[in-house]
């Protein structure tokens, strides 16, 4: 199949040449006509199958050949969970709408609220938003989606894990009207509350699959070692940061403190590495991801933030530092490296702290994990033990001889106190009686 067997709009089959897009992936076979015919969408694919081009595609064919329902309403709304991967998808998005009739802007949390507040009054086309801003503005009436032709939700179960379930059903109920269409992605639809969200959003959809939710590149290689505790990691990341043919290395975290200070141990071993951590504002954000992107930095420090919508096709490596606490982030990690049809190494640290992330990981990946060593740099931990179910003691039947034993009136125990020497408590002892083992039992 080639992109000229979907019978776009010459203008917009100009700038996909233009582009240099070849034959559609897999995604985007399946998807780009099921959404030009106007179903409803709800469709998962891997990480870095191309799926943002699955729906841009179809919208800017839907805006070339249709009528505007309204003169000042946006025509799509484009959301997705993170500004990273918000500003990804822009970048993209400008890449169509440049040279066209259409405006898009970028509304994102972290940037200056009024300057936003004047871009949505020219009337945009497209608006590509994180769903938390965009339901600030909707709220204080600086737009309005009566006229919303398409709402497109990018990374659904991520945005949900991020709690913005209020925010995407105060957006969705702005927008519902029957000539609306829907077009949700999501790395898994084995996600219960993707799939319950899509009841409340979806006009009987079409469900894409494209491999199992737990699929992953396999031009990616993997590899696991186990830690003993935090130094032991740190002398593995610096025997790898010597011994392995590194372009590009992207760092994962569990925290922001944790981030800031590997990337300061890194650059005082002498190391070019940045740290990109949520507590910063979104122009330095963008300013570490840009140098980062033009090569001008070896290592990049994060923690989740930049799992998801980042094509940096320099990226030999990644580095799990920290084990993912959501299971699926771990795909979206490794798959940073390995894009645009090259190899890849993901490296991960599984110390005690990370063995029941693994687990998850590896039933996720429905396969067994199996661990490498480092001649001298071998781990005592290996592994942790599942717990033991606790079993109930069964309580022994009752019988009549008990309840009469029960029955019985106690035994008066003697008692007396022996061994009052100063500074030492009184020494109970007993004078045995009929009843000692039972009183023992119950004390």
């Amino acid at each position: 199949m080639q992109f000229s067997d979907f019978g776009l709009d010459p203008r917009l089959m100009s700038t996909v040449e233009h582009l240099g897009f070849s034959a559609p992936t897999e995604i985007q076979q399946h998807a780009i006509p099921a959404a030009m015919k106007g179903h409803d969408l709800i469709a998962s694919s891997k990480t870095g199958s191309g799926k943002t081009l699955a729906f841009l595609l179809p919208a800017m064919q839907r805006l070339s050949k249709n009528r505007a329902l309204s003169k000042r309403d946006p025509r799509v709304v484009i959301l997705t969970p993170t500004r990273e991967l918000a500003k990804q998808v822009f970048t993209q998005l400008r890449m169509f709408t440049s040279g066209s009739q259409f405006k898009a802007v970028l509304i994102l949390g972290g940037e200056n609220f009024n300057d936003q507040v004047k871009v949505l009054e020219k009337d945009p086309h497209f608006i590509v938003a994180t769903p938390g801003r965009l339901a600030d503005h909707l709220k204080q009436g600086h737009f309005y989606l009566n006229g919303l032709e398409l709402l497109i939700l990018d990374e659904a179960d991520r945005m949900l894990d991020l709690g913005f379930a209020d925010e995407l059903s105060l957006i969705n109920k702005a927008a519902d009207h029957r000539k609306r269409q829907t077009l949700l992605f999501s790395a898994t639809l084995d996600h219960a509350q993707v799939n319950e969200f899509a009841l409340a959003l979806l006009n009987k959809p079409k469900r894409i699959a494209i491999d199992a939710g737990h699929t992953e590149h396999k031009d990616i290689k993997k590899r696991f070692y186990l830690c003993d505790h935090l130094d032991h990691k740190q002398q593995l990341l610096e025997h790898f940061l010597k011994e392995e043919n590194i372009q590009q290395l992207i760092i994962f975290t569990a925290t922001r403190s944790d981030t800031e200070r590997l990337s300061q141990v890194l650059n005082e071993l002498g190391h070019d590495t940045v740290a990109l951590s949520g507590e910063l504002n979104q122009s330095q954000r963008n300013q570490i991801m840009e140098s980062f992107s033009k090569g001008q930095h070896k290592i990049l420090v994060t923690t989740d933030l930049a799992s998801r919508g980042l094509d940096l096709v320099n990226v030999s490596h990644v580095i799990n530092f920290d084990m993912p606490k959501h299971t699926e982030e771990f795909v979206h990690r490794i798959g940073r490296t390995g894009r645009a049809g090259s190899s890849g190494d993901a490296i991960s640290f599984v110390g005690p702290k990370d063995w029941l992330s693994l687990k998850n990981v590896e039933g996720f990946l429905q396969q067994k994990i199996t661990f490498d060593i480092v001649d001298g740099l071998k781990a005592k931990f290996k592994g942790l033990k599942p717990k033991k179910p606790k079993v109930a003691n069964k309580a022994k039947p009752s019988t009549k001889k008990n309840v009469a034993a029960k029955a019985k009136p106690r035994k008066i125990v003697k008692k007396s106190f022996v061994g009052t020497d100063a500074g030492e408590m009184p020494v109970l002892r007993k004078k045995v009686g009929l009843q000692e083992r039972e009183d023992n039992e119950e004390t």
